[in-house]
This record gives structure tokens, sequence and C-alpha cells, in this order.
């Protein structure tokens, strides 16, 4: 039985992942065509390029990991290690320098692809963690959902400090500058993330060792992996639910800028608050209170089940959601708020999923390669950000968006589309790939207890 102070402290780690993914999903795209310089097409080719590249990436670091001996384990070591150049180089990202538009771009490839490898670095180890803690199916649920509420949770306090300390260190001083109010907004937020993820390192433990005492190649253990039919469902519907995500948070600052408020930008409470940040708010706390129903609805209908719904749903509220105009408020939000239960609900499922997979593979090849299974999930989800970013910033330019201008019919008919019809195209793939989900409860507990007591005759 794991203690609540120790999923706490799990779910910490993704607290301070999530405070700087969330920062990359609704404000990066915004940061590179409204205040670094680039032009919108351009920044979704290198998010393209770049975390296609990091994608690659994950799979070695699970690797490694997998591979890894030290006092602390094989996981919680990159916690520790990757907590301040994690904070650093994102920084260096937010930063801007006066430089021409091809070292502005090459400043971006750069500190961007270091980025998402540091966060690959860290994140990897960190999901595959869960698959060693324990072996409960229902304790692995629970972890889960405490991963993603403090996952929802960091990202509504990044979205709440956002906005605020950009306009406050932007107004600090003689002459406002936008470049400075960024650069120092993510200082902030990176200390931030680094003392979470040495309190996660801190307050966890690796309980689960490898029945095998042989030693797999990579090899083999590729081999495993190609041949996990569950993992590579899993992988197409971490995708699809990702691109979904992605696409509707990168595209929510347009919405309201362009769309929604035009020429007003601040909400009833004042300068501290736009209504894009608003939104994105109402999204986070309805994502964990999606995070708090994930558990008890799936330990009653099963994973696969309250997957399947939600995501029905949430392409159903979707696809509605095209219809409202810019002076419907209310109902924005409460969309905004539905969708959010729906696409909160499913990532504790996924991350659940994913240590079952962990542990049918050692089951049916009898070695564990639990970080590279885990790894995948990172690969999932750079990859749905990739494709998601990289789609959101060819539209803009499909349809005509220019930066800090008055947009026309066919931008502001793109810009609506990327929070309806085509986030919708997303969740109705995931879907699909989740209905070929094979794990039911009572086969994942079955392969439990033949692994309990395959453990049992091991240390006999």
């Amino acid at each position: 039985m794991i203690r609540f102070r120790e999923k706490v402290a799990y779910g910490f780690g993704d607290m301070s992942s999530s405070m700087f993914w969330k920062i990359f999903g609704m404000y990066l795209l915004y940061f590179y065509t409204d205040v670094f310089g680039l032009a919108p097409a351009v920044a979704g080719t290198m998010f393209l390029i770049t975390r296609a590249w990091d994608s690659v990436i994950d799979p070695v670091i699970g690797v490694i990991s997998d591979r890894t001996h030290s006092r602390w384990g094989k996981f919680r070591p990159y916690l520790l290690w990757g907590a301040v150049p994690f904070a650093i180089i994102g920084v260096l990202t937010f930063a801007v320098f006066d430089l021409s538009p091809t070292g502005k771009l090459i400043y971006a490839y750069v500190t961007y692809t270091l980025m998402m490898m540091v966060y690959s670095a860290v994140n990897v180890p960190y999901a595959s963690l869960l698959g060693v803690m324990t072996a409960d199916p229902k304790e692995r649920t629970s972890l889960s959902s405490y991963r993603m509420f403090f996952a929802y949770l960091g990202s509504f306090i990044s979205l709440a400090l956002v906005e605020p300390l950009v306009n406050f260190f932007t107004n600090l001083g003689d002459t406002p500058s936008a470049a400075r109010g960024w650069v120092c907004m993510v200082a902030v937020i990176g200390t931030l993330c680094a003392i979470l993820f040495f309190l996660c390192f801190k307050g966890t433990k690796e309980r689960i060792t490898q029945i095998s005492k042989e030693k797999s190649s990579v090899w083999e253990d590729l081999k495993d992996l190609c041949k996990n039919y569950p993992w590579w469902i899993l992988l197409g519907a971490g995708i699809a639910a990702l691109i979904f995500n992605s696409i509707r948070d990168g595209a929510t600052i347009y919405y309201f800028k362009y769309y929604v408020t035009q020429s007003e930008t601040t909400t009833p409470l004042g300068w501290m608050m736009t209504w894009s940040s608003l939104y994105l708010i109402v999204g986070q706390a309805a994502n964990m209170l999606g995070v708090a129903l994930a558990a008890p609805v799936a330990n009653k209908i099963g994973k696969k089940a309250t997957y399947v719904i939600s995501m029905a749903v949430a392409t159903v509220l979707s696809i509605i959601f095209y219809g409202f105009s810019a002076d419907q408020l209310v109902w924005i939000f409460v969309f905004q708020a539905l969708i959010s239960i729906c696409a909160g609900s499913i990532f504790p499922l996924l991350w659940s999923m994913y240590a079952d997979i962990a542990d049918y593979s050692e089951w049916k090849t009898g070695r564990r390669a639990t970080g590279l299974i885990f790894s995948s999930s990172s690969m999932s989800q750079k990859l749905g950000w990739t494709l998601g970013g990289a789609v959101t910033g060819w539209l803009l330019g499909y349809y005509g968006f220019e930066a800090n201008a008055v947009q026309g019919d066919e931008a502001i008919h793109g810009i609506r589309m990327m929070l309806s019809y085509l986030p919708a195209i997303g969740t109705a793939l995931s879907v699909i790939f989740i209905s070929f989900y094979p794990l039911s409860e009572r086969r994942v507990k079955k392969i439990t207890e033949e692994l309990q007591a395959r453990r049992v005759e091991e240390k006999a």
C-alpha cells in the first residue's frame, strides 16, 4: 500500500513537468510569432523538425534508464540530475537577443531542441517510475490519478502566473520590455519546477525489480516492444489525444485575441487576467475534476469503457463549439469546462495502462523493459504535440494570419476551426485506437498474480 505522502511526492514530478509543458503548449507559438518575430509557418515547421528528432531520443533515454544502477534506483536519479538543467534551458528558450532573422531561427532551433531533450531525460524516467513503485493495478490507477491531478494543478498555477508575471516584469523599470517580461517569468516558474523535481526524488521509492537476472540486449528489448500489440494501440491513442489537446491549446490565445475580444483584452478581473488566460484556467480546473472522476468510474466500468465514452463525448462537444459567436462567452466557457473534464479523465488511464503493458511484456517474454515502454508515453506526447503544433502554425499561415493585425474572415474561420472540428478529428481517432485495446481488468489481474508467483519462486 502506497502512503498518501509518497503519492503526493510522485505527483510533484508531473506538476513540475506540466508547468513548463503548459507554457510551451499555450504560449510558445504566440511568443515566437508576436514577441520573438518568427513567421507562424516557419515556427510550425521548426516544431515538426525539432520534436520529431526529440521523439527518437525518448526510447534512447528509456533504454539507458533501464540499464542504470545506482543507490537511488534506476529512474529516480534522473529527477535529481536533471532538475537544474531543466530550469536553465527553459529560461534560454524564452530569451530574446538582437539577432538577424536567420540567427533567430537558428537560436530557436537550438534552444528548443535542447529543451525537449532535457525534458525527455527527466520525464521518461519519471514516467517509468510508476511501473516500479507498485505491482497493484488499482494502486497504479491511484498513482496515475495523483500524477495527473498534480499535473493539472501545476498547469493551473502556471497559467494563473504567466500573464501577471509577464506584465509585472515587462513594466518593471523605466522602459517596458516584453522580452524581459517573458524571460523573467520563465525564470521564476523554472525555479519552482526544479524544487518540485527534488521533492519528487526525495519522497518516492522503487520497489519492483526484474524477475530474471539475465541481462537482455537492446535489440531484444526493441523486438519485444515491436511485438507488443497493446503498446502500439496506446501509442496511437496517445498521439491522437495529444493532437486534440495541442491544437486547441495552441489556438486559444489567437481565438480570444483576434475573434472573441479583439480590442478588449482584459476580463472583469482587470489587467491581471485576460479572457484567454481565464479560459485556460477554467480548462485546467475542469481537467482536475476529470482526473478525480477517472479512478472511481474506471473501477466500476473499466479503463477502456471510461476512455471511449470520454473521448466520444469530447468529439461531439468540440464539433458543437464551432457554432458559438464571439459574444456567447458563457457557452464558450461552459463547453470549455465540459470538454476539459473529458480530456482530463483519459490521461490517468493511459499512464496506468502503460504500467499494465510493462507487466504484460514481462509476463510474455520474461524480460522487463519498463523505461523503454514508458518512453513511448513520452514519445506519443512529443509526437502529438509535434503534429498539433506544426499543424497549428501551418494552418495560421494557410488561412492568412498576420500577427498583431486585424484578421480577415478566412483567418477567423481557420482559428475557429482549430478550437472545434480539427481537434475533434484527434478525439475520434483516439476512440478508434482504444477500442482495440485487449487488456481487460480481469486479464491484468491474472497477469499480476502470475508475476507475483514467479517473483516468490525466484527468491526461494
